[in-house]
C-alpha cells in the first residue's frame, strides 16, 4: 500500500504576526525551526521513511522538509519542487492583519475571503509591493492576482495527477511539504471532502499526516502521526 506524508511547514513570521501571506516568501520563527525539527524526528521515531519528497517554491516549506530530513538523516532524498504547491494567493489582502482586516470590513466577510470555497479575496493591485512580477522563479508562469480554495484545487490536482500519483502509484513512500491550503486541497481531492465541509478543515503546523492509499491511490484511513 502506497504511504503518502503531508506536512504544513512550521511556523512562519507572518503567522506570528497574524498577517495574511499566501504567495509572500517568509521565513520561519525559532517555534517554526523546531517544529519542522520536531516532525522530522517523529517521523524517524515512528519507523518512517521515504523514497521522494515534494515541496513548494517558497523557502517555509523548502526549509521545513530540508529540516525534517536532517533529523531523520535522509537529507539525500530526491526533492522536487515547484509552485503549484505555493499557498493560495491572498491578493489584496497580502501583508495585512487578520485582526485588523475583522475589525474594518467584519468578521463574517474575513471569514467568507479565507475559508469560502470559491470565493476570492479582492484582487492584488499591480503597484502593489507584494507584486511578484519580476520574481524569476516565476518566470513564464501566469501569476495569478487572487484565488479562491477552488482556482488553488485547480493547480494543485493537475500536478498531483502529472508527478505525485505516478510516484506513489510505483510503490514510493512520498513526502510533501507543502501550504495550509495546497494541502487543504489535496486532503479534499484524497478524502472526499465536501465543498460545504472544507472551511472547517484546518491543518496545523510542523504536525505530519500520514494517509494509507489502496493501489488506486483511494484513502483506506489518514491520521495525525503524533496520535498514533
Amino acid at each position: 500500500m502506497p504511504t503518502l506524508v503531508l506536512i504544513r511547514h512550521g511556523q512562519s513570521t507572518w503567522n506570528l504576526e497574524n498577517r495574511f501571506t499566501g504567495w509572500w516568501d517568509v521565513d520561519m520563527t525559532e517555534k517554526g525551526v523546531a517544529e519542522a525539527k520536531a516532525a522530522g524526528e517523529l517521523m524517524a521515531n515512528k519507523g518512517l521513511d521515504f523514497d521522494t519528497c515534494f515541496t513548494s517554491l517558497q523557502k517555509r516549506a523548502i526549509k521545513t522538509l530540508s529540516l525534517a530530513l536532517e533529523a531523520m538523516d535522509r537529507l539525500w532524498l530526491p526533492v522536487e519542487k515547484d509552485w503549484r504547491l505555493n499557498e493560495r494567493h491572498y491578493g489584496g489582502l497580502t501583508g495585512l492583519n487578520k485582526a485588523e482586516m475583522i475589525a474594518k470590513v467584519g468578521e463574517e466577510q474575513v471569514k467568507i475571503w479565507r475559508r469560502s470555497f470559491d470565493i476570492p479575496p479582492p484582487p492584488l493591485e499591480a503597484e502593489s509591493e507584494f507584486d511578484l512580477a519580476g520574481d524569476r522563479r516565476y518566470a513564464g508562469i501566469d501569476i495569478p492576482r487572487t484565488e479562491s480554495l477552488k482556482d488553488t484545487i485547480a493547480r494543485v490536482l493537475p500536478y498531483w495527477e502529472e508527478r505525485i500519483a505516478p510516484a506513489l502509484k510505483r510503490n514510493e513512500r512520498v513526502l510533501i511539504s507543502a501550504h495550509g491550503n495546497s494541502l487543504r486541497a489535496l486532503m479534499k481531492h484524497l478524502s472526499k471532502i465536501p465543498d460545504k465541509d472544507i472551511t472547517g478543515l484546518e491543518i496545523p503546523t510542523g504536525q505530519p499526516i500520514v494517509y494509507q492509499l489502496d493501489a488506486s491511490l483511494s484513502e483506506i484511513e489518514h491520521h495525525y502521526l503524533k496520535d498514533r
